[in-house]
């Protein structure tokens, strides 16, 4: 009876609220299974617009769950999660038996598994009239491994699965999917929720828990729910006299709940402090945590062996400050994500930020690593930059790096749109960083006080980010003026020291700016000693250099935007020294092993490098580069190596210039030149002199799609012996080679294709490649491959460029061939998957024209099945054909993998005496390939 006048109590109270704003009135019953709701549901829906309505938009994003064609799974496999893709139909989700009534009239819905569901009016509404609409539905939840919301068969955690009418677009009624990014569905309504959960379990919330089970309120943001059997953690800090509850979604352990009974206060205390708001109530589901988490702090394994960057309390404080901050911006006022993602995330990450500059301004990047990592006393760590920098330099340096990819995107793209990188590098961490070096240039508190009226006046609002914007450029004394302009580009901005005068007691510094914006800058000048003393300039709308005026004698250094402070192109012209003879000038740094580049110096990297090949045996070499952890437009790289083989000096090298336009059709133009000299047989050494030019165009940051364009001239020098002299083998010869690529790199369908022109005065040729890899189950894959070369003109004196059936001829050494020119031995086995690509040794070569097909495809575990078929023609023979097939090892998939050939056009091959000698391998040791492969999914 208690339970029954609650819910009569419940629904007064819901009518009596919703005669004042859009409200909902929701009660789910839970099944045993945990797997199903059945959803009784009342809309009170105003017609805020000004124009009457004949339909209302309902979003049912539970229907993004239901099959592989929605853009979730869409966005997911773009994220290189195919969990969804492959998921069993009882692990999905679906909306089933809907009922929809306004007042007496029962209305048809014709398709209820669409993700926008469009109720047709009976009768018109007209501005400021609200109708009220009720539902019945089940809702069949998805399993919650695929985005954090749904069932586990134990725990269900529930978001975005009621109906409700569109938030964002009620006037527009447009289609809008639901695409895992936690958008803003339904903001600024009034809930009111009873959920009838099985025995034994419990529920809650981030609306406020009127009873057990029971929860009302009005969110700026969705509400989420999670059911367990298990209790919750709720820690209630008091902050200004006033109760904060923080709960937990998930079970905290002692440690972590000791830690945080100490360190919530704190945290919000800083918080409030800074933007004047702290909600009543703090809910924090698991996938809340794990998306907000500060990146950066976990301990380093290696092995069996596990380094401590940071401690337990300290990683508790940092994560949980990131992920406090975060839900309370998002409390504060409307945000929608797609277009607003960088006020709201830019505002939480300038809170982290002087969290950091409060309380961990002396705490370096790596942590404790380099304390921790000790061997015999040697704390190898601490020869590098990274291992000096401050934790606050980690945004600077994330943004940084991305930019000097030339994949960075601009501040104000719709969230969707950005890289997950990008996300994370452009949304938060660059604009956080504006918006702190905003404030310390109008003033610290004066920026707070500035952010605290403007929240307390948008309270209940959907922000407005050019009204934001606007009033901040005022309360800052015009100093943020160039932010509404800069969020719309792709950042260039670059401020360079030329030179400094010393005039008496001052110094007059010349700075150049590259941009007609008006974007102040710091002046930092730095004694021996350490002293540090800062000047701040504005600027004009000119791009002309400028003299500035600083009161200073005795500095050493003088710095400009010190410690990213300012998200600049390069930082490397930022530092100049005024005494000694590196006045007026960089100094020159030699650092052995890759490094964060520091930018005060020209650093040259010395890394040691080990190589072997069959001739040259161990090569001994040191690297010489400019070019470290961050890209550079110039590069140059000179390796000389000591061969162990032949007692001589081997080595290459190479020097480049990229360029790289914000906006553009292409991303790069790499044009350069390079060496080699190395032997390619016993006691014969070849020369490789190149210019090339390399296009790689424009791409999207979120596809997968990428093309290129490349043109080469390479001239190759020989030593020969007395043999291949009088067989009348090439020595010296020159080759132009003209290829276009494309690739697609997409989880499931993975696609590549390449066409190449090739000539010389013995011959030219053409060559089309085509390789496709599909993802037909859960890491089961099946490859085709394509080949098809032909000989325009062949005049050549032997089968030096003949096209490969079985093995290549590395006539170009651009293949990594541990043994040029063997014919017998393990080396001699290794295959380069190019030209005909056959596994058998079913033929040798073909001066015409070759076709060639490979298949490979997954039968359990590490094994794989393999199949080859080709035609090919040499002059005055036949057109032959032949086949193979085998089974393939992969050791380390697409870099260690064995052959072993079983039937062929040469027969049944395990039969043949020199079975070991048919064995073949593939090995690839190129470090940029195993980035590439593993950096998919975030640029």
């Amino acid at each position: 009876m208690k339970r029954f006048l609650l819910g009569i109590l419940l629904i007064f109270n819901f009518v009596v609220v919703s005669a004042q704003q859009d409200s909902i009135y929701i009660n789910a019953k839970v099944s045993g299974s945990k797997k199903e709701l059945k959803v009784k549901q009342e809309i009170t829906y105003y017609n805020n617009g000004s124009a009457d309505l004949s339909q209302i938009k309902l979003l049912n994003w539970i229907a993004a769950y239901q099959n592989r064609n929605t853009k979730l799974v869409k966005r997911q496999l773009e994220d290189r999660k195919n969990d969804l893709y492959f998921a069993k139909p009882n692990e999905l989700g679906s909306l089933k038996n809907l009922e929809i009534k306004i007042g007496e009239n029962t209305i048809s819905v014709n398709d209820s598994s669409t993700e926008n569901i469009f109720i047709q009016l009976p009768n018109k509404l007209k501005p400021g009239e609200k109708v009220e609409i009720a539902l019945q539905y089940s809702l069949n939840l998805p399993d919650e491994k695929f985005t954090g919301y749904g069932s586990d068969g134990k725990e269900i955690a529930l978001k975005y699965f009621f109906l409700v009418p569109d938030g964002f677009e009620n006037q527009e009624q447009s289609p809008k999917s639901f695409m895992d990014i936690e958008e803003n569905q339904s903001p600024d309504l009034y809930w009111k929720v009873i959920l009838d959960v099985p025995v034994n379990y419990y529920s809650q919330s981030n609306l406020a828990e009127t009873a057990p089970n029971y929860f009302e309120g009005k969110l700026n943001i969705d509400p989420e729910f999670v059911i367990s059997e298990n209790h919750f953690t709720i820690i209630s800090p008091q902050v200004d006299g006033e109760k904060v509850d923080v709960i937990f979604g998930y079970s905290l352990t002692e440690n972590e709940k000791q830690n945080l009974e100490f360190y919530l206060p704190l945290q919000l205390n800083f918080i409030k402090n800074k933007i004047g708001f702290l909600p009543s109530r703090i809910f924090i589901s698991e996938k809340f945590r794990k998306n907000e988490n500060f990146t950066g702090l976990d301990d380093l394994k290696f092995l069996k062996f596990r380094y401590q960057l940071f401690t337990e309390s300290q990683r508790n404080d940092l994560n949980y400050f990131s992920i406090i901050s975060k839900n309370v911006v998002e409390q504060a006022t409307v945000f929608e994500k797609k277009q607003d993602h960088w006020l709201m995330n830019g505002l939480k990450t300038y809170l982290e930020i002087q969290y950091i500059e409060r309380y961990y301004k002396n705490e370096k990047l790596l942590g404790q690593l380099p304390e921790n990592i000790n061997i015999f006393g040697f704390k190898p760590l601490k020869l590098f930059y990274a291992s000096k920098l401050k934790l606050s330099e980690r945004y600077g340096l994330a943004y940084l790096y991305i930019l000097t990819k030339n994949l960075d995107q601009k501040i104000a793209e719709p969230f969707e749109d950005l890289s997950n990188y990008n996300a994370a590098a452009i949304s938060h961490l660059e604009m956080g960083s504006l918006f702190s070096f905003v404030a310390a240039k109008m003033g610290q508190e004066k920026f707070d006080d500035f952010v605290t009226q403007y929240l307390r006046k948008n309270a209940h609002q959907h922000i407005d980010k050019k009204k934001f914007l606007d009033e901040l450029t005022l309360a800052s004394g015009y100093s943020s003026d160039f932010l509404e302009n800069f969020l719309q580009r792709k950042n260039r901005v670059n401020f360079k020291l030329k030179r400094f005068k010393k005039t008496g007691d001052e110094f007059q510094v010349k700075i150049a700016k590259n941009t007609s914006q008006q974007i102040p800058f710091k002046i930092e000048t730095i004694t021996k000693t350490g002293e540090k003393k800062e000047f701040w300039f504005d600027t004009n709308d000119s791009k002309t250099d400028v003299i500035y005026t600083i009161p200073q004698s005795n500095a050493e250094k003088i710095v400009v935007n010190d410690e990213y402070i300012f998200p600049e192109k390069t930082f490397r012209d930022n530092y100049l020294y005024t005494k000694g003879i590196y006045s007026n000038m960089k100094k020159i740094k030699l650092k052995l092993f890759q490094d964060i580049p520091n930018p005060e110096f020209n650093e040259i990297y010395l890394n040691p490098r080990l190589s072997f090949n069959i001739y040259d045996k161990v090569l001994l070499g040191l690297n010489f580069k400019n070019s470290s952890l961050f890209e550079r437009k110039f590069n140059y790289s000179l390796t000389p190596y000591f061969s162990s083989g032949t007692g001589q000096m081997t080595g290459s090298g190479a020097i480049s210039y990229s360029f790289q336009p914000a906006e553009s059709f292409f991303r790069t133009l790499d044009i350069g030149v390079s060496g080699s000299y190395f032997h390619y047989d016993y006691d014969l050494s070849y020369r490789k002199f190149g210019i090339f030019a390399n296009i790689n165009f424009a791409k999207n940051p979120r596809s997968d799609i990428g093309r290129s364009l490349g043109v080469s001239y390479n001239f190759y020098d020989k030593d020969l012996n007395p043999l291949m002299i009088a067989q009348n083998e090439y020595q010296k010869y020159n080759m132009w080679s003209i290829g276009y690529g494309y690739s697609d790199r997409q989880l499931i369908h993975e696609k590549y294709a390449s066409a190449n022109l090739q000539f010389m005065e013995d011959f030219q040729k053409i060559s089309a490649e085509t390789f496709y890899r599909w993802e037909y189950a859960k890491d089961k894959k099946l490859s085709l491959r394509f080949f098809g070369g032909y000989f325009l003109t062949n005049k050549t004196k032997n089968n030096l460029f003949d096209y490969g059936i079985s093995k290549v001829s590395n006539y170009s050494f651009s293949y990594g061939l541990l043994g040029q020119s063997a014919t017998t031995g393990l080396l001699s086995q290794q295959l380069i998957l190019a030209e005909g690509g056959f596994k058998s040794y079913v033929g040798n070569t073909a001066n015409q024209w070759i076709t060639s097909i490979n298949l490979d495809s997954h039968i359990w575990r590490w094994f794989n099945f393999y199949a080859d078929a080709g035609v090919y023609k040499s002059k005055s023979h036949d057109p032959q054909f032949i086949w193979d097939s085998g089974v393939k090892v992969k050791v380390i998939p697409d870099f260690l993998e064995v052959y072993f050939p079983i039937q062929s056009s040469l027969g049944f091959e395990p039969s043949f005496k020199d079975y070991g000698q048919r064995i073949r391998f593939t090995l690839v040791l190129n470090f940029s390939a195993i980035t590439n492969y593993f950096s998919r999914g975030w640029f």
